[in-house]
């Protein structure tokens, strides 16, 4: 019995890798024209298939973890609100005598742009809104918590972060008041977000009987800020009739008045009109991909009265976007359009080609293109990063700017000082490809010369980069800085 058992398990050793080999093969060939099907970024999908055969059964079992969007087909089961919410503001629509008056006669000025906007986010271009420019936390939380203690129906609150600190806690205090007040509350944190402190707030929120979700919870013990898939979103809506955005995250180092040991300079936007619908089914949207629970309409709704002469718009972009590639549509469409000036603030720079292409162009065409980003970044894999692509915008004849400390989180494009774009988007490839962001775009020159003349003031306290600083570089640091921009792609 026993030379029977040891004669079978010979012929098994012999013939385990014979078996096992068809099998593996047949898994990487799934797998890579899984890949070669939906991946449609090219160096995406050269990148999985090389893992999958060169990393035979592990290249296979990280593609079906980390290379197949899930979230893209689960989401697109989640937007049943959307036509709901399109046709309660559609008689708020900017008319082609808006369009004119406040942006440009049709095939003129920024009015390619606006067609451009319209077709890509398929979001109606809305009149009748006023928006206000709130610098930093200093004047954001006052008068968010002011929206808060004020709220009678509903509020919803989105962040990326929010952390358990004074101002986390002055917050969470203000929606368990709106609780006790009957006022239905709903606030989701990003999973990643929510562990830059200690404990999370989420657990005090719900001791406090807030409603609160995590958007996609990780198991890992600790935060990951070059973690992607992440809900980047920054939004709070009250009562359906004002709305709150921008790049501004809830913690205490954003009160420079308070100095705090980290500070960052941020910037935040308060809105009235029927944009807030906008940014309303956003968060429904993502409520529900969350926690499951559909809110309802006829609770969850906004009031589309006019209340300003701005007009605005909108856009929401993610992974999940049937084009994930759509926002790159937008600022090479803005970038195009742009006949005198391009106004950008962004803490992250770290644009493809493509981006970095429309930026020369601007720049030779005449238009006079400035880039500002902070001196001193709090991640220094993606300033290292940045640094070493400077190159392909100093050299076409684009402006950079480096804002003194402290750490400048700011987020805002202006063009020829008509238009407008702000919110959570950075310029870099997690924003632009691989998290979910949410921006806003307004067309009214006198709000755009009022954020341009504030972007101006900006550049006069900031330092010059020139293409001789970056060659100058040590041959150690460009090295460094090169190896950084390898991993682009995915910072």
């Amino acid at each position: 019995m026993q030379s029977l058992f040891e004669a079978a398990w010979s012929l098994w050793l012999l013939a385990w890798p014979h078996l096992l080999g068809p099998i593996i093969v047949a898994i990487d060939c799934v797998a890579t024209a899984h890949a070669i099907l939906t991946k449609r970024d090219t160096r995406a999908t050269i990148g999985w298939v090389g893992l999958i055969w060169l990393s035979p059964i592990f290249g296979a079992v990280a593609y079906a973890l980390l290379g197949v969007n899930r979230i893209r087909s689960r989401a697109s089961q989640l937007r049943s609100g959307q036509a709901e919410t399109i046709r309660h503001i559609r008689h708020t629509e900017a008319t082609n005598a808006r369009k004119t008056e406040a942006i440009a006669p049709p095939a003129t000025g920024l009015r390619p742009l606006e067609l451009l906007m319209g077709r890509v986010t398929n979001r109606p271009l809305t009149d009748g809104n006023h928006v206000q420019h709130l610098d930093g936390g200093d004047e954001a939380y006052p008068e968010m918590l002011s929206a808060i203690d004020s709220a009678s129906s509903t509020i919803c609150l989105a962040s990326y972060i929010f952390d358990n600190d004074p101002t986390g806690l002055e917050f969470s205090l203000a929606l368990a008041r709106a609780v006790n007040r009957g006022v239905d509350v709903r606030v989701l944190v990003d999973g990643i977000g929510s562990r830059y402190s200690f404990p999370s707030i989420t657990s005090v929120l719900r001791a406090k009987g807030v409603r609160t979700e995590r958007f996609l919870p990780t198991s890992v013990p600790i935060y990951f800020p070059y973690s992607n898939l992440r809900n980047h979103r920054k939004i709070l809506v009250v009562d359906g009739r004002v709305g709150f955005t921008g790049g501004l995250n809830i913690r205490n180092s954003c009160r420079l008045s308070q100095q705090p040991r980290h500070p960052v300079r941020d910037m935040h936007f308060l809105l009235r009109g029927p944009v807030v619908a906008q940014l309303l089914e956003v968060f429904l949207e993502d409520w529900a991909f969350a926690s499951g629970e559909t809110l309802s309409l006829d609770r969850w709704t906004c009031d589309p009265s006019h209340v300003g002469t701005m007009l605005a718009r909108g856009v929401r972009y993610g992974p999940d976007d049937d084009d994930i590639g759509k926002i790159k549509l937008v600022l090479n469409g803005a970038l195009s359009t742009a006949k005198r000036s391009v106004r950008i603030m962004t803490p992250y720079f770290i644009p493809d080609d493509s981006v970095c292409q429309a930026l020369d162009s601007a720049a030779l065409r005449g238009v006079k293109v400035d880039i500002i980003l902070p001196e001193r970044n709090n991640l220094a894999l993606v300033s290292w990063a940045s640094t070493a692509m400077l190159w392909q915008v100093l050299g076409r004849g684009c402006n950079v700017w480096m804002s003194s400390p402290p750490f400048d989180h700011s987020k805002i494009m202006i063009i020829d000082r008509t238009w407008v774009f702000f919110g959570s988007g950075n310029w870099d490839e997690r924003s632009l490809r691989l998290n979910f962001e949410f921006n806003v775009e307004v067309y009214d020159r006198t709000f755009a010369s009022t954020m341009d003349d504030f972007v101006e003031k900006r550049i006069a306290s900031s330092k010059r980069r020139t293409l001789a600083d970056v060659d100058g570089r040590s041959l150690l640091v460009r090295l460094r800085d090169g190896v950084a921009r390898l991993f682009s792609p995915y910072l």
